[in-house]
Protein backbone atom coordinates (compact mmCIF):
# COMPACT_ATOMS: atom_id res chain seq x y z
CA UNK A 1 0.00 0.00 0.00
CA UNK A 2 1.39 3.44 -0.98
CA UNK A 3 0.03 6.78 0.18
CA UNK A 4 -3.20 6.49 -1.79
CA UNK A 5 -6.48 5.10 -0.45
CA UNK A 6 -7.42 1.58 -1.43
CA UNK A 7 -10.13 -0.97 -1.00
CA UNK A 8 -8.36 -4.25 -0.29
CA UNK A 9 -10.51 -7.21 -1.34
CA UNK A 10 -9.94 -10.62 0.23
CA UNK A 11 -10.76 -13.08 -2.53
CA UNK A 12 -10.22 -16.04 -0.21
CA UNK A 13 -13.01 -14.68 1.99
CA UNK A 14 -15.38 -14.58 -0.99
CA UNK A 15 -14.48 -18.15 -1.94
CA UNK A 16 -14.96 -19.33 1.65
CA UNK A 17 -18.24 -17.44 2.02
CA UNK A 18 -19.72 -19.15 -1.01
CA UNK A 19 -18.47 -22.55 0.12
CA UNK A 20 -20.12 -21.93 3.49
CA UNK A 21 -23.35 -20.84 1.80
CA UNK A 22 -23.37 -24.01 -0.27
CA UNK A 23 -23.10 -26.09 2.88
CA UNK A 24 -25.83 -24.01 4.50
CA UNK A 25 -28.41 -24.47 1.72
CA UNK A 26 -27.81 -28.15 1.03
CA UNK A 27 -29.18 -29.31 -2.31
CA UNK A 28 -30.09 -25.89 -3.70
CA UNK A 29 -27.78 -24.36 -6.28
CA UNK A 30 -26.08 -21.05 -5.51
CA UNK A 31 -26.28 -18.07 -7.84
CA UNK A 32 -23.66 -15.52 -6.79
CA UNK A 33 -25.14 -12.11 -7.49
CA UNK A 34 -22.28 -9.81 -8.47
CA UNK A 35 -24.30 -6.77 -9.46
CA UNK A 36 -23.05 -3.21 -8.96
CA UNK A 37 -19.43 -4.21 -9.50
CA UNK A 38 -19.78 -7.12 -7.12
CA UNK A 39 -21.17 -4.87 -4.37
CA UNK A 40 -18.14 -2.64 -4.92
CA UNK A 41 -15.68 -5.54 -4.71
CA UNK A 42 -15.10 -5.98 -8.45
CA UNK A 43 -17.52 -7.94 -10.63
CA UNK A 44 -15.07 -10.16 -12.50
CA UNK A 45 -12.87 -10.91 -9.51
CA UNK A 46 -15.83 -11.58 -7.20
CA UNK A 47 -17.43 -13.82 -9.80
CA UNK A 48 -14.27 -15.90 -10.19
CA UNK A 49 -13.83 -16.27 -6.44
CA UNK A 50 -17.50 -17.23 -6.04
CA UNK A 51 -17.22 -19.91 -8.70
CA UNK A 52 -14.10 -21.22 -6.99
CA UNK A 53 -16.25 -21.52 -3.86
CA UNK A 54 -18.87 -23.60 -5.63
CA UNK A 55 -21.41 -21.21 -7.12
CA UNK A 56 -22.89 -22.57 -10.34
CA UNK A 57 -24.75 -19.46 -11.55
CA UNK A 58 -23.97 -15.75 -11.70
CA UNK A 59 -26.48 -12.93 -11.44
CA UNK A 60 -26.28 -9.26 -12.34
CA UNK A 61 -28.87 -6.53 -12.84
CA UNK A 62 -28.01 -5.10 -16.23
CA UNK A 63 -27.66 -7.01 -19.48
CA UNK A 64 -24.45 -5.12 -20.27
CA UNK A 65 -22.82 -6.59 -17.15
CA UNK A 66 -23.93 -10.09 -18.12
CA UNK A 67 -22.38 -9.63 -21.56
CA UNK A 68 -19.19 -8.34 -19.92
CA UNK A 69 -18.99 -11.55 -17.89
CA UNK A 70 -19.34 -13.58 -21.08
CA UNK A 71 -16.66 -11.55 -22.85
CA UNK A 72 -14.36 -12.16 -19.87
CA UNK A 73 -14.72 -15.89 -20.43
CA UNK A 74 -17.32 -16.95 -17.85
CA UNK A 75 -19.45 -19.75 -19.26
CA UNK A 76 -21.73 -20.68 -16.33
CA UNK A 77 -25.35 -19.54 -16.62
CA UNK A 78 -25.59 -15.76 -16.15
CA UNK A 79 -28.94 -14.10 -15.41
CA UNK A 80 -29.78 -10.45 -15.95
CA UNK A 81 -32.29 -9.73 -13.19
CA UNK A 82 -33.70 -6.54 -14.70
CA UNK A 83 -36.27 -6.94 -17.44
CA UNK A 84 -35.89 -3.80 -19.54
CA UNK A 85 -37.27 -3.03 -23.01
CA UNK A 86 -34.22 -0.97 -24.00
CA UNK A 87 -31.66 -3.69 -23.24
CA UNK A 88 -29.57 -5.19 -26.08
CA UNK A 89 -31.57 -8.41 -26.19
CA UNK A 90 -30.24 -9.79 -29.45
CA UNK A 91 -26.64 -9.43 -28.30
CA UNK A 92 -27.54 -11.01 -24.98
CA UNK A 93 -29.15 -13.96 -26.73
CA UNK A 94 -26.09 -14.45 -28.91
CA UNK A 95 -24.00 -14.57 -25.72
CA UNK A 96 -26.35 -17.08 -24.02
CA UNK A 97 -27.33 -14.58 -21.34
CA UNK A 98 -30.48 -15.48 -19.42
CA UNK A 99 -33.06 -12.71 -19.62
CA UNK A 100 -35.85 -11.66 -17.26
CA UNK A 101 -39.35 -10.81 -18.42
CA UNK A 102 -42.12 -9.49 -16.21
CA UNK A 103 -44.56 -8.37 -18.91
CA UNK A 104 -46.07 -10.01 -21.96
CA UNK A 105 -44.91 -7.09 -24.10
CA UNK A 106 -41.31 -7.72 -23.08
CA UNK A 107 -41.64 -11.42 -23.92
CA UNK A 108 -42.78 -10.43 -27.42
CA UNK A 109 -39.83 -8.07 -27.76
CA UNK A 110 -37.35 -10.71 -26.62
CA UNK A 111 -38.91 -13.27 -28.95
CA UNK A 112 -38.48 -10.88 -31.86
CA UNK A 113 -34.84 -10.35 -30.89
CA UNK A 114 -34.37 -14.12 -30.73
CA UNK A 115 -35.71 -14.47 -34.24
CA UNK A 116 -33.12 -11.96 -35.41
CA UNK A 117 -30.36 -13.65 -33.41
CA UNK A 118 -31.18 -17.02 -34.91
CA UNK A 119 -31.39 -18.85 -31.60
CA UNK A 120 -33.94 -19.08 -28.77
CA UNK A 121 -33.67 -16.80 -25.76
CA UNK A 122 -33.20 -18.25 -22.29
CA UNK A 123 -36.00 -16.67 -20.30
CA UNK A 124 -36.87 -16.33 -16.62
CA UNK A 125 -40.40 -15.17 -15.83
CA UNK A 126 -40.61 -12.83 -12.85
CA UNK A 127 -43.64 -12.85 -10.55
CA UNK A 128 -44.39 -9.81 -8.43
CA UNK A 129 -45.47 -11.53 -5.22
CA UNK A 130 -45.44 -8.43 -3.03
CA UNK A 131 -42.29 -6.41 -3.69
CA UNK A 132 -44.20 -4.16 -6.14
CA UNK A 133 -41.02 -3.69 -8.16
CA UNK A 134 -40.44 -5.69 -11.34
CA UNK A 135 -42.47 -8.70 -12.43
CA UNK A 136 -46.08 -9.55 -13.19
CA UNK A 137 -48.78 -9.13 -10.57
CA UNK A 138 -51.21 -11.97 -9.89
CA UNK A 139 -53.66 -10.38 -12.33
CA UNK A 140 -51.04 -10.18 -15.09
CA UNK A 141 -49.30 -13.51 -14.45
CA UNK A 142 -51.55 -15.62 -16.67
CA UNK A 143 -51.00 -13.31 -19.63
CA UNK A 144 -47.25 -13.40 -19.12
CA UNK A 145 -47.16 -17.18 -18.86
CA UNK A 146 -49.36 -17.77 -21.91
CA UNK A 147 -47.37 -15.31 -24.04
CA UNK A 148 -44.12 -16.98 -23.00
CA UNK A 149 -45.51 -20.45 -23.70
CA UNK A 150 -46.57 -19.35 -27.19
CA UNK A 151 -43.08 -17.99 -27.86
CA UNK A 152 -41.63 -21.24 -26.54
CA UNK A 153 -43.89 -23.28 -28.81
CA UNK A 154 -42.65 -21.18 -31.71
CA UNK A 155 -39.05 -22.05 -30.80
CA UNK A 156 -38.12 -18.47 -29.93
CA UNK A 157 -37.62 -18.80 -26.18
CA UNK A 158 -36.87 -21.45 -23.61
CA UNK A 159 -38.49 -20.78 -20.23
CA UNK A 160 -35.53 -21.62 -17.99
CA UNK A 161 -36.67 -20.13 -14.72
CA UNK A 162 -39.50 -18.77 -12.59
CA UNK A 163 -38.58 -16.28 -9.91
CA UNK A 164 -39.59 -13.60 -7.47
CA UNK A 165 -38.01 -11.37 -4.82
CA UNK A 166 -38.70 -10.79 -1.13
CA UNK A 167 -39.53 -7.35 0.21
CA UNK A 168 -39.03 -8.05 3.93
CA UNK A 169 -36.90 -11.19 4.30
CA UNK A 170 -34.55 -9.16 6.51
CA UNK A 171 -37.41 -8.42 8.94
CA UNK A 172 -37.75 -11.75 10.77
CA UNK A 173 -41.37 -12.75 11.24
CA UNK A 174 -42.78 -10.11 8.90
CA UNK A 175 -46.20 -11.32 7.68
CA UNK A 176 -45.34 -10.53 4.06
CA UNK A 177 -42.78 -13.34 4.01
CA UNK A 178 -45.31 -16.17 4.22
CA UNK A 179 -47.71 -14.26 1.96
CA UNK A 180 -45.04 -13.93 -0.72
CA UNK A 181 -44.06 -17.58 -0.44
CA UNK A 182 -47.69 -18.60 -0.90
CA UNK A 183 -48.06 -16.27 -3.87
CA UNK A 184 -44.90 -17.64 -5.49
CA UNK A 185 -45.99 -21.24 -5.03
CA UNK A 186 -49.33 -20.38 -6.64
CA UNK A 187 -47.57 -18.65 -9.52
CA UNK A 188 -45.23 -21.57 -10.17
CA UNK A 189 -48.10 -24.06 -9.93
CA UNK A 190 -50.09 -22.09 -12.49
CA UNK A 191 -47.12 -21.90 -14.85
CA UNK A 192 -46.45 -25.61 -14.56
CA UNK A 193 -50.11 -26.42 -15.24
CA UNK A 194 -49.74 -24.27 -18.36
CA UNK A 195 -46.87 -26.48 -19.50
CA UNK A 196 -43.84 -24.57 -18.22
CA UNK A 197 -41.02 -26.88 -17.20
CA UNK A 198 -38.44 -24.62 -15.58
CA UNK A 199 -34.92 -25.70 -14.80
CA UNK A 200 -34.91 -23.52 -11.69
CA UNK A 201 -37.37 -21.75 -9.39
CA UNK A 202 -35.73 -19.12 -7.24
CA UNK A 203 -36.70 -16.49 -4.69
CA UNK A 204 -34.17 -16.37 -1.83
CA UNK A 205 -31.96 -13.29 -1.53
CA UNK A 206 -29.24 -13.05 1.13
CA UNK A 207 -31.49 -12.74 4.23
CA UNK A 208 -33.78 -15.49 2.98
CA UNK A 209 -30.80 -17.70 2.17
CA UNK A 210 -29.57 -17.24 5.73
CA UNK A 211 -32.88 -17.67 7.58
CA UNK A 212 -35.66 -19.14 5.41
CA UNK A 213 -34.97 -22.68 4.17
CA UNK A 214 -38.57 -22.91 2.94
CA UNK A 215 -37.60 -20.31 0.30
CA UNK A 216 -34.70 -22.19 -1.26
CA UNK A 217 -36.61 -24.01 -4.03
CA UNK A 218 -34.00 -24.97 -6.67
CA UNK A 219 -31.64 -22.01 -6.43
CA UNK A 220 -30.70 -19.26 -3.98
CA UNK A 221 -29.43 -15.81 -4.97
CA UNK A 222 -27.09 -14.41 -2.30
CA UNK A 223 -25.36 -11.15 -3.13
CA UNK A 224 -24.27 -9.40 0.03
CA UNK A 225 -23.52 -12.73 1.72
CA UNK A 226 -21.02 -13.53 -1.02
CA UNK A 227 -18.87 -10.64 0.23
CA UNK A 228 -19.65 -11.33 3.90
CA UNK A 229 -22.49 -8.87 4.47
CA UNK A 230 -26.20 -9.01 5.24
CA UNK A 231 -29.12 -6.67 5.86
CA UNK A 232 -30.46 -8.81 8.70
CA UNK A 233 -30.56 -7.17 12.15
CA UNK A 234 -27.03 -7.38 13.51
CA UNK A 235 -25.58 -8.09 10.10
CA UNK A 236 -24.16 -11.34 8.75
CA UNK A 237 -23.47 -14.43 10.88
CA UNK A 238 -19.91 -14.98 12.05
CA UNK A 239 -19.35 -17.81 9.58
CA UNK A 240 -19.36 -15.21 6.79
CA UNK A 241 -16.35 -12.91 6.55
CA UNK A 242 -16.46 -9.33 5.21
CA UNK A 243 -14.17 -9.20 2.20
CA UNK A 244 -13.42 -5.47 1.93
CA UNK A 245 -10.98 -3.42 3.98
CA UNK A 246 -10.91 0.31 3.24
CA UNK A 247 -7.64 1.90 4.20
CA UNK A 248 -5.63 5.04 3.61
CA UNK A 249 -2.71 6.89 5.23
CA UNK A 250 -2.55 10.06 7.28
CA UNK A 251 -1.10 12.88 5.20
CA UNK A 252 -0.67 15.47 7.94
CA UNK A 253 -0.67 15.65 11.74
CA UNK A 254 -0.86 18.89 13.73
CA UNK A 255 -1.20 20.04 17.31
CA UNK A 256 -3.86 22.68 18.05
CA UNK A 257 -4.95 24.48 21.21
CA UNK A 258 -8.28 24.25 23.03
CA UNK A 259 -11.21 26.13 21.49
CA UNK A 260 -9.96 25.56 17.93
CA UNK A 261 -12.70 25.32 15.31
CA UNK A 262 -12.35 22.32 13.02
CA UNK A 263 -13.59 21.94 9.42
CA UNK A 264 -16.49 23.67 7.68
CA UNK A 265 -18.97 25.55 9.85
CA UNK A 266 -16.87 24.73 12.91
CA UNK A 267 -19.22 21.91 13.88
CA UNK A 268 -16.41 20.65 16.08
CA UNK A 269 -14.55 22.79 18.62
CA UNK A 270 -11.63 21.27 20.49
CA UNK A 271 -12.22 21.05 24.24
CA UNK A 272 -8.49 20.89 25.04
CA UNK A 273 -5.10 20.95 23.38
CA UNK A 274 -5.06 18.02 21.00
CA UNK A 275 -3.62 16.40 17.92
CA UNK A 276 -5.59 16.35 14.66
CA UNK A 277 -4.93 14.03 11.71
CA UNK A 278 -5.79 14.68 8.07
CA UNK A 279 -7.07 11.86 5.85
CA UNK A 280 -7.44 12.27 2.05
CA UNK A 281 -10.95 10.81 1.74
CA UNK A 282 -14.27 12.64 1.76
CA UNK A 283 -17.81 12.41 0.48
CA UNK A 284 -16.64 12.45 -3.14
CA UNK A 285 -14.75 9.23 -2.46
CA UNK A 286 -17.62 7.64 -0.55
CA UNK A 287 -17.57 8.70 3.11
CA UNK A 288 -21.14 9.76 3.97
CA UNK A 289 -21.28 13.46 4.79
CA UNK A 290 -23.57 12.71 7.71
CA UNK A 291 -20.64 10.87 9.31
CA UNK A 292 -19.72 14.37 10.49
CA UNK A 293 -18.62 14.20 14.15
CA UNK A 294 -19.55 10.53 14.47
CA UNK A 295 -17.70 8.23 12.03
CA UNK A 296 -14.96 6.05 13.53
CA UNK A 297 -11.62 4.91 12.10
CA UNK A 298 -8.79 2.68 13.32
CA UNK A 299 -5.22 3.89 13.78
CA UNK A 300 -2.30 2.40 15.72
CA UNK A 301 -4.55 -0.14 17.41
CA UNK A 302 -7.21 2.34 18.57
CA UNK A 303 -10.41 3.90 17.29
CA UNK A 304 -10.69 7.62 16.64
CA UNK A 305 -13.64 9.82 15.73
CA UNK A 306 -14.08 12.08 12.74
CA UNK A 307 -13.82 15.68 13.97
CA UNK A 308 -16.15 18.11 12.26
CA UNK A 309 -17.74 18.19 8.84
CA UNK A 310 -16.81 15.59 6.24
CA UNK A 311 -15.26 17.49 3.32
CA UNK A 312 -15.50 16.62 -0.34
CA UNK A 313 -12.05 15.00 -0.37
CA UNK A 314 -10.84 15.04 3.24
CA UNK A 315 -11.74 14.23 6.81
CA UNK A 316 -10.07 15.33 10.03
CA UNK A 317 -9.55 12.97 12.96
CA UNK A 318 -9.62 13.77 16.66
CA UNK A 319 -6.44 12.05 17.91
CA UNK A 320 -6.29 13.59 21.38
CA UNK A 321 -2.86 13.04 22.89
CA UNK A 322 -2.11 9.83 21.03
CA UNK A 323 1.09 9.60 18.98
CA UNK A 324 0.66 9.72 15.22
CA UNK A 325 2.56 10.83 12.17
CA UNK A 326 2.05 11.31 8.47
CA UNK A 327 2.16 7.93 6.73
CA UNK A 328 0.34 6.01 9.47
CA UNK A 329 -2.23 3.56 8.14
CA UNK A 330 -5.87 4.43 8.83
CA UNK A 331 -8.55 1.75 8.43
CA UNK A 332 -12.08 3.02 7.95
CA UNK A 333 -13.58 -0.46 8.06
CA UNK A 334 -12.60 -4.09 7.65
CA UNK A 335 -13.57 -7.54 8.94
CA UNK A 336 -13.09 -6.37 12.54
CA UNK A 337 -10.30 -8.79 13.47
CA UNK A 338 -8.01 -6.14 14.89
CA UNK A 339 -10.66 -3.98 16.47
CA UNK A 340 -11.28 -1.84 13.42
CA UNK A 341 -14.86 -0.76 12.66
CA UNK A 342 -16.81 -2.94 10.23
CA UNK A 343 -19.04 -1.82 7.39
CA UNK A 344 -21.94 -3.07 9.50
CA UNK A 345 -20.90 -0.78 12.38
CA UNK A 346 -20.71 2.18 10.01
CA UNK A 347 -24.16 1.28 8.69
CA UNK A 348 -25.65 0.98 12.18
CA UNK A 349 -24.10 4.29 13.18
CA UNK A 350 -25.48 6.13 10.15
CA UNK A 351 -28.88 4.44 9.93
CA UNK A 352 -28.31 2.60 6.66
CA UNK A 353 -27.20 -0.86 5.49
CA UNK A 354 -23.74 -2.29 4.97
CA UNK A 355 -24.36 -2.65 1.22
CA UNK A 356 -24.60 1.11 0.86
CA UNK A 357 -21.38 1.62 2.78
CA UNK A 358 -19.23 -0.67 0.62
CA UNK A 359 -20.73 0.38 -2.72
CA UNK A 360 -20.18 4.08 -1.98
CA UNK A 361 -16.50 3.69 -2.89
CA UNK A 362 -17.06 2.00 -6.28
CA UNK A 363 -15.04 3.75 -8.95
CA UNK A 364 -13.60 6.31 -6.56
CA UNK A 365 -11.10 4.24 -4.57
CA UNK A 366 -8.79 1.77 -6.37
CA UNK A 367 -9.22 -1.88 -5.47
CA UNK A 368 -6.36 -4.27 -4.79
CA UNK A 369 -6.72 -7.99 -4.19
CA UNK A 370 -5.28 -10.50 -1.76
CA UNK A 371 -5.65 -14.24 -1.55
CA UNK A 372 -5.55 -17.01 -4.10
CA UNK A 373 -8.84 -18.24 -5.51
CA UNK A 374 -7.54 -20.31 -8.37
CA UNK A 375 -9.29 -23.49 -9.33
CA UNK A 376 -8.48 -25.75 -12.22
CA UNK A 377 -10.50 -24.82 -15.28
CA UNK A 378 -13.35 -27.27 -15.54
CA UNK A 379 -14.82 -27.10 -18.99
CA UNK A 380 -17.46 -29.67 -18.16
CA UNK A 381 -18.77 -27.57 -15.28
CA UNK A 382 -18.37 -24.39 -17.27
CA UNK A 383 -16.61 -22.62 -14.41
CA UNK A 384 -14.34 -19.67 -15.08
CA UNK A 385 -11.68 -18.91 -12.49
CA UNK A 386 -8.78 -16.55 -12.13
CA UNK A 387 -5.80 -16.08 -9.89
CA UNK A 388 -5.76 -13.20 -7.45
CA UNK A 389 -2.31 -12.76 -6.00
CA UNK A 390 -1.50 -10.45 -3.10
CA UNK A 391 -1.47 -6.83 -4.12
CA UNK A 392 -2.82 -7.22 -7.62
CA UNK A 393 -4.80 -4.28 -8.87
CA UNK A 394 -8.02 -4.28 -10.91
CA UNK A 395 -6.10 -3.88 -14.14
CA UNK A 396 -3.60 -6.57 -13.31
CA UNK A 397 -6.28 -9.07 -12.41
CA UNK A 398 -8.34 -8.20 -15.46
CA UNK A 399 -5.31 -8.68 -17.63
CA UNK A 400 -4.95 -12.18 -16.24
CA UNK A 401 -8.46 -13.16 -17.31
Amino acid sequence: MDGHPEALIDLDAIQANVAALRRHVGAAQVMAVVKSEGYGHGMLESAAAALAGGATWLGVVHVADAIALRRAGFTVPVLSLLGSPDAPHAEAIRHDVDLTAGTAALVDQIALAAEGAGKPARLHLEADTGMSRGGATADDWAGLVHTARAAEAAGLVRIVGLWSHFACADVPGHPSIDAQLTAFREATSFAERAGVRPEVRHMANTPATLTLPQSYFDLVRPGGAVVGLSTLPGGAPRWLRPAMTLRVRLIQVKRVPAATGVSYAHRYITDRDMTLGLVPLGYNEGIPRHATNQGWVFLRGKRFKIAGTVNMNQIILELGDEPAEAGDEVMLFGPGDRGEPTAQEWADLLGTISYEIVTRFTGKVPRTYSGVTAAEDDAAAGNRSILGADGRTDGQVAAAI
